[in-house]
């Protein structure tokens, strides 16, 4: 019977942290989705405004848009710095090791991996052939506009002087609060495929006067997109985090009330047959002296 009180006590304890780590989960996550929910639009108005040059028959093309022949590419894989978030972080090793696999039977050889988040790091590190980079020490600070905007620089220059023939994203796209999928999207060469029609609310065609040149706005826009598109992977990844957090600690409160009910039952059942085992031995002493 001490030995189920300690046992019970342990896991009421547990059961506290859980729900705790749950609350703190939750605050974090409506956080991060504000912060998502914000970022979108501004990468929506600058695709808006590139779709409204390009209608101008603007024929700029970006050397980050180039498409050549893949032989050196680099992989950046987004995942979390705390762990007790179910299998979150095993997914997105999971979808790393197929990418480089795939890397191998297209022929690449040379592949690096840029792991953003401690535990990452150690499962990426299993993967033979592949070269490691470390990512800039802002996300360690947890400032992520600095540390997207750092890391997209580092890839956008790598890729102008072809050290990487292509640049690709392991993140973790957030659906809903019950949905997460590990996804891989291509980063460079910048994907200009989108056809997307430019209105105003008013249903006219918007009209800008473009200064001092097409040419000049595009050059300057090019970068701003794949800033902005890293910064929203970051943020899916890190909102999908929170989630999978809530959803592990929730399973865990629930897994500790069914323990609690089981160690309960036994608890009672060993002191009922305590106070049976007594009486008895009362019963059992009032004979012998009658």
């Amino acid at each position: 019977m001490r030995e189920l009180k300690g046992r019970i006590s342990s896991v009421h304890s547990s059961q506290k942290m859980t729900g705790a780590m749950k609350m703190i989960a939750s605050a974090r996550l409506r956080q991060v989705e504000n912060k998502l929910a914000q970022a979108r639009p501004y990468q929506q108005k600058l695709w808006d405004i590139y779709a409204h040059i390009r209608q101008s028959e603007c024929d700029y093309v970006s050397p980050l848009s180039e498409k050549r022949e893949a032989e050196r590419v680099a992989l950046v894989a987004f995942a979390s710095d705390e762990g007790l978030c179910g299998i979150f972080n095993v997914n997105i090793a999971k979808k790393v090791a197929e990418t480089v696999s795939r890397y191998k039977t297209e022929g690449i050889k040379d592949i690096t991996v840029i792991p953003v988040g401690k535990k990452i790091f150690s499962d990426v590190r299993r993967i033979t052939g592949i070269r490691f980079q470390e990512a800039p020490a802002a996300f360690a600070e947890k400032d992520f506009v600095k540390g997207t905007r750092e890391l997209a620089d580092h890839l956008m220059e790598a890729f102008l002087s072809k050290r990487y023939d292509r640049v690709e994203v392991v993140y973790t796209y957030y659906k809903s609060m019950g949905t997460q999928i590990p996804m891989v999207r291509p980063f460079l060469p910048l994907s200009l495929d989108r056809q997307d029609k430019v209105v105003t609310s008013s249903g006219l065609e918007p009209w800008y006067i473009l200064e001092p040149d097409a040419e000049s706005i595009m050059a300057t826009l090019y970068p701003l997109l794949l800033h902005a598109l890293m910064y929203e992977l970051c943020l899916s990844t890190r909102t999908s985090e929170q989630a999978a957090r809530i959803l592990a600690m929730q399973t865990a409160n629930d897994n500790a009330s069914k323990l609690l009910d089981e160690l309960q039952l036994e608890y009672n059942k060993l002191r009922q047959q305590s106070i049976t085992s007594e009486l008895l031995d009362i019963a059992g002493g009032s004979n012998v002296e009658g």
